[in-house]
């Protein structure tokens, strides 16, 4: 149990590396049942349940006895997504690797200069492989099909240049933020930095959200992959660009006819 002010989002690692236990239980053992007293002052507290073991799922009821009148809740984000922030100008080093792309382009796009779900996934599977420090089985056919759903701004069904490179700094952006939490240099990461690396890519999800993204595209180690870790944000950017389409009050509740929830699922 830990003294918190204030706080109503969900806690990072740093919360409880900077801030030390006020109660905790005597033994830290496997038991079906674990209670104990604590005197402690008013304040705001957070207790934080755990099985004996790591990335373990198991349902448990927590009661809390008190001699005076509390008040309790469940710590959750709010869901939301940030707005994407404008880059400033290209550097000499963008330049040079914006024409490698452009030559990677043309070379596959052909004549139409444009890119279909096949072609996309030789390109991304032909720079991903070079990457050593990256595990991957590499991208389905159905994972590129939905990248080109979520950057297809002209409907065409393929990838023009500007769509192309729009969705390479995407890949390169969410390419960083999963090294920064891939500490063991596994080419993986866990369940657990996958919330947090969730967060940094500017999506805030709540606990039902983050369990669904862990039984969906963790394996049996609950570790999940450079590929797996792409089509993640792929989808979950889909969804919330198409749930703001049709949030046209933007309150955060939509009403849906048929045809309009099958356009949705189809175009996330």
């Amino acid at each position: 149990m830990s003294q918190m002010h204030g706080n109503r989002q969900h806690l990072q690692k740093d919360f409880f590396l900077y801030n030390a236990s006020r109660a905790r239980s005597k033994t830290y053992i496997n038991m079906r049942e674990v209670s104990q007293r604590f005197r402690l002052p008013p304040s705001e507290y957070v207790i934080v349940p755990s099985t004996y073991e790591p990335h373990q799922e198991g349902e448990f009821i927590l009661r809390v006895f008190s001699e005076k009148r509390n008040l309790s809740e469940e710590v959750e984000n709010t869901i939301s997504v940030d707005r994407p922030v404008p880059q400033p100008g290209s550097s000499d080093q963008e330049s040079e690797e914006q024409q490698q792309f452009r030559n990677i382009f043309k070379q596959i796009a052909g004549d139409d200069m444009e890119i279909c779900a096949d072609e996309l996934k030789k390109v991304l599977n032909t720079v991903v492989n070079k990457h050593k420090d990256l595990k991957t089985h590499g991208f389905t056919l159905e994972s590129c099909r939905s990248m080109i759903a979520l950057m297809d701004t002209d409907g065409s069904g393929k990838l023009n240049l500007q769509e192309f490179h729009h969705l390479w700094n995407k890949i390169k952006a969410w390419q960083k933020i999963f090294k920064h939490y891939d500490t063991d240099q596994s080419g993986t990461i866990n369940s657990y930095e996958m919330r947090n690396a969730v967060n940094d890519a500017g999506f805030h999800l709540n606990n039902q959200l983050y369990d669904i993204i862990t039984m969906r595209y963790a394996d049996k180690h609950m570790n999940i992959d450079f590929d797996s870790f792409i089509c993640c944000f792929v989808r979950l950017e889909g969804m919330f660009r198409a749930f703001h389409a049709f949030d046209k009050d933007g309150d955060g509740i939509i009403k849906l006819n048929v045809l309009e929830w099958l356009q949705l699922t189809m175009y996330a």
